[in-house]
């Protein structure tokens, strides 16, 4: 018993000291390899190569919001965001996998080629640029050379991705069948040319020339384009795939604009312009602004510049806005209005002396043959100021500024800067041209009657297409001045999220003043220089203006005698109750044919008055009544 007890104490002994050996040479490594772990940590640098290949970073990318539209009045689409796709291929694709079985793998490889074959053919009728056969021969020789990434075709639409997804070998997806596609939204542009200065340019999302602002697409690009999202991606042995471990950020899509442009106006509009000016090869450009009367809403606006000797009238600069010219009479009725405010005239059937057209205490003004004609015409001395309006007279208008402001110029510039036409006020687009109205005051020139006269009927100020429309929309109005504006408001998802609409900018003119130049207005369609709207399907009230472009040193033609004419008409209909104003100027090259308001710009606007009146039961009150 006692030598068993002793054995087994032995055998004890001995298992303790190996498990002893055993937890020292563990509790050793388990130091060591703490410390390997320390050391690694701290002062170990793996190879860039090897890094790089075993572990990918995570790489972040923009996702690009979808942009907004623009819809006219009405909700129709004048630009719109469409997804487009670009089909590519991957030429190696299981290409390895068929290597490892030379026997099968052949066979294989002889089946996936045969489905490339029908593949070229499908691609040759949806990318007719190339035939099957060499289609066939770009897959093989990418199959041949490793080629990952074979451009098919230019981008294609939804519909035809979905047909594409059907083809053979695409059909059995990315890692069989080596589809590649890559989407991306293009903008589109329903109604073509059709306002297409007034609406922009955009590409990628973004506006074209984004710092000068084009178009809506410009001026508004912080709304339509929205918020871009960001997420993560890393690279695998399968490819680039979205890194779900790493954050996301979805994107914001832009925000619809709806503008006041009514498409079928424009249209009109656009027509009525370029039938006019698209045989006339001494014309430069021209353009033309449809306003609604009683909100400054504007329905249309067209914008024609040919850019070139044999180029044809397009849509490329803003006339309206952007280019300010002396004004020509349509600046008469400024002056009308401020002998009427200020009470030196009480009635337009008041005369002044003809004078044989020379304008007193005004020297160096040439003087006006008109008055020499009616002298002789009419056998008399005197003429009343509706008669001097109705034919344009520069003497009766440059008479009534200097005899009632010589003594107080800086009345009669007050006044045209109350009227809002010394200002670029805000407006939806960039490039609004500020206008320039000379004065006593400024330092560098030299004042005198003179340039009171000019001023008076139309020279020596310079004003854009819009101010003057502007103008004549206020006494449209009954001397309320509108803010004209484009956008009238900004929605999402159909939802209005900020409304912008009509705003007064002052009131320049009592309504009997407004009442008075209406009449005058009317004279001159009815009886004046703009008898070609006497014919319109509706009474027009408006006048003519034609004014020439200066040369070097100010002179108004070239050393061959050939000037650069701008004629306007501006005025509003119907009359008598005004729902719309609307302006047309036309810009010559240099040319010894005239180009006056009361010829294309009235003739234009008597086509789309003709046509709005088609179309639009409001002209015709009996239509209004029975609905």
């Amino acid at each position: 018993m006692e030598v068993n007890t002793g054995i087994i104490k032995k055998n004890r002994d001995r298992i303790g000291v190996v498990l002893y050996v055993g937890y020292v040479v563990l509790l050793l490594a388990s130091v060591l390899l703490f410390v390997k772990i320390v050391g690694i940590q701290i002062f170990f640098n793996p190879d860039p190569k090897i890094e790089a290949a075993l572990t990918p970073r995570s790489r972040a990318r923009s996702v690009e919001p979808v942009r907004g539209n623009i819809i006219d009045c009405e909700g129709r689409l004048l630009a719109m965001s469409c997804p487009t796709y670009q089909i590519a291929m991957d030429c190696t694709v299981r290409r390895e996998e068929f290597a490892k079985d030379k026997e099968e793998g052949a066979r294989k490889e002889q089946e996936w080629m045969q489905k490339a074959k029908a593949l070229s053919v499908e691609l040759a009728q949806v990318f007719p640029e190339k035939s099957a056969a060499e289609y066939l021969r770009m897959i093989s020789s990418g199959r041949a050379s490793g080629k990952k990434y074979l451009r098919l075709g230019k981008p294609v639409d939804r519909n035809v991705y979905n047909r594409i997804c059907t083809f053979p070998l695409f059909n059995e997806g990315k890692y069989k069948g080596g589809l590649i596609t890559e989407q991306q939204n293009i903008r589109i542009y329903p109604y073509g040319k059709l306002a297409r200065r007034t609406i922009g340019f955009v590409r990628n999302n973004r506006s074209e020339v984004a710092n000068t602002h084009v178009g809506l697409e410009g001026k508004f690009d912080y709304v339509l384009h929205g918020r871009e999202g960001r997420e993560w991606t890393r690279v695998t042995d399968a490819g680039t795939i979205l890194d779900n471990d790493s954050t996301k950020t979805l994107p914001e899509d832009g925000k619809d604009i709806r503008t006041t442009l009514n498409i079928d106006y424009q249209d009109i509009a656009w027509r009525a312009l370029y039938n006019e000016i698209c045989e006339e090869p001494d014309l430069e450009g021209a353009c033309m602004v449809l306003m609604e009367a009683s909100t400054g809403a504007i329905r249309a606006m067209v914008n024609l510049y040919r850019d070139g000797e044999n180029a044809d009238f397009e849509e490329v600069t803003n006339l309206a806005i952007g280019r300010s010219i002396e004004p020509g009479s349509v600046f008469k009725t400024v002056t009308l209005m401020q002998v009427l405010s200020d009470g030196y005239i009480k009635s337009l059937d008041e005369t002044l002396p003809t004078n044989h057209g020379v304008i007193q205490n005004a020297k160096g003004v040439p003087s006006d043959i008109h008055m020499v004609e009616h002298e002789h015409r009419y056998h008399t001395n005197s003429i009343s100021i509706l008669d001097g309006f109705k034919i344009s007279s520069n003497y009766v208008f440059g008479t009534l500024a200097v005899s009632n402001y010589a003594k107080k110029p800086m009345r009669f510039i007050e006044n045209i800067h109350s009227y809002k036409l010394g200002e670029a006020f805000d407006f939806d687009l960039a490039g609004l041209a500020t206008p320039t109205i000379p004065s006593p005051k400024d330092k560098n020139r030299y004042w005198s009657n003179s340039d009171l006269a000019v001023m008076g009927y139309g020279y020596g100020t310079r004003e854009t297409p819009l101010h003057i429309l502007c103008f004549y929309n206020a006494i449209a109005n009954k001397g309320k001045m509108m803010k004209p504006y484009l956008v009238e408001d900004i929605e999402l998802n159909g939802v209005i999220k900020n409304k912008r609409g009509p705003a007064l900018m002052s009131s320049i003119c009592s309504k009997a003043v407004a009442d008075t130049i209406t009449r005058a207005l009317k004279a001159v369609t009815e009886e004046g220089t703009a008898r070609r709207l006497k014919g319109a399907k509706c009474a027009v009230a408006g006048k003519t203006g034609t004014s020439f472009g200066t040369y070097e040193g100010g002179k108004y033609s070239d050393e061959s005698g050939r000037r650069k004419y701008q004629g306007t008409f501006v005025g509003f209909f119907p009359a008598d109750a005004p729902k719309y104003s609307v302006i047309c100027t036309v810009f010559s090259r240099p040319t010894r044919k005239q180009f006056q308001g009361g010829g294309i710009p009235a003739r234009a606007i008597k086509t789309l008055v003709n046509e709005m009146y088609n179309i639009d039961p409001a002209f015709r009150p009996q239509l209004s009544a029975a609905k």
